[in-house]
């Protein structure tokens, strides 16, 4: 076992790709020399080269286009999107062509490419640098979308996703990067968890807290707060978004009888909708209460001196519990109790 950040750990994960696969190319803004704008490509094109390791122009678009393409030749790209809210030039190629093009082409053409999205807030950013704007991609047929929450995952997932011959965007919790974990350098792939798999983080009796990315680290604080109050909190790490894995989500709620999600991203629309309602339909006999949503608020990111009211925190997780487990809340007065 190796500690490592969270940043070294997909750099970690990249290089093993690019040993292991000479058709697996890096493309992105400023990834080369400089290594990112976060480093996590650091030294990559100094041990691989220039035509591997590819400083693209300002054109998001234009480098989706030229993944489009490479993967049509039998490479493997990864793309960087440097910070999540530049994603949108791309949009277009992203959910008209990449997710598009195995089935347009009765399966004869695959689309082996790895999006790599730095998202979410907390660093002190302002708008275009801090958006969580994985609905619009979960929204999307042909598209698998995941989320990694720690360094270990980290550095395997984004080595199945590369090995994926179905398109992958691959979210990254920015305000992670510098967490610390161990990572095991060794590990076979063939026995790792696989890429659209749920995990439980932490066993609990009372409720059930469903996260991803960035606040599965804030799920785990959360769990050990509640404790001290009493309440058995079972954290649940969906780590791929699209698909979801439900039967473990399932199972926890039938046992706790009550949901709360949690996401950094506006609630109308955003992926806790779907969490809930499948949920709802899935175990409805089972839930004691509604669901509760604990997520950012509908409007557009604000400035950073804002950012920690906008962001889902400990106190505001806490106080969605005791609204599932029916205790006095924020919401007390306009429920009448």
């Amino acid at each position: 076992m190796t500690v490592m950040t969270f940043g070294r750990a997909i750099n970690a994960g990249l290089r093993k790709a690019m040993d292991q696969d000479p058709k697996v190319v890096l493309m992105g803004e400023d990834i080369g020399k400089l290594g990112g704008v976060f480093r996590i490509t650091d030294g990559l094109q100094k041990d691989f080269g220039a035509h591997r390791v590819i400083d693209t122009p300002l054109a998001e678009s234009g480098i989706m286009g030229t993944a489009v393409g490479l993967a049509y030749r039998g490479y493997r790209p990864v793309v960087e999107i440097q910070f999540d809210g530049f994603i949108y030039p791309a949009f277009d190629q992203i959910v008209c062509q990449v997710a598009k093009l195995h089935y347009r082409t009765q399966g004869n053409v695959k689309m082996p490419i790895t999006i790599r999205v730095p998202f979410g807030g907390g660093i002190g950013s302002p708008e275009h640098h801090s958006e969580s704007p994985e609905a619009y991609f979960t929204h999307t047929s042909g598209l698998r979308v995941v989320s990694v929450s720690n360094p270990q995952d980290a550095y395997t997932m984004i080595q199945q996703a590369i090995a994926s011959d179905d398109p992958v965007l691959y979210f990254e919790p920015k305000r992670r990067y510098h967490t610390k974990g161990e990572v095991d350098e060794a590990a076979d792939l063939s026995q790792a968890p696989a890429v659209g798999a749920a995990s439980v983080v932490t066993q609990g009796s009372d409720v059930t807290l469903v996260t991803y990315g960035p606040l599965v680290s804030t799920a785990r604080d959360v769990a050990i707060a509640a404790s001290d109050d009493g309440v058995s909190v079972e954290v649940i790490d969906l780590r791929s978004l699209s698909p979801i894995d439900f039967e473990p989500l399932e199972a926890s709620v039938r046992k706790t009888g009550r949901l709360v999600i949690t996401h950094e991203a506006a609630q109308f629309g955003g992926l806790g909708a779907e969490i809930a309602a499948s949920i709802t339909e899935r175990c409805f006999n089972y839930l004691e209460a509604a669901p509760v949503r604990v997520t950012g608020f509908d409007i557009p990111y604000p400035p950073s001196k804002f950012e920690s009211h906008h962001l889902p925190d400990l106190d505001r997780i806490m106080d969605g519990i005791d609204r599932a487990m029916g205790r006095p809340n924020s919401l007390s007065a306009l429920e009448g109790k």
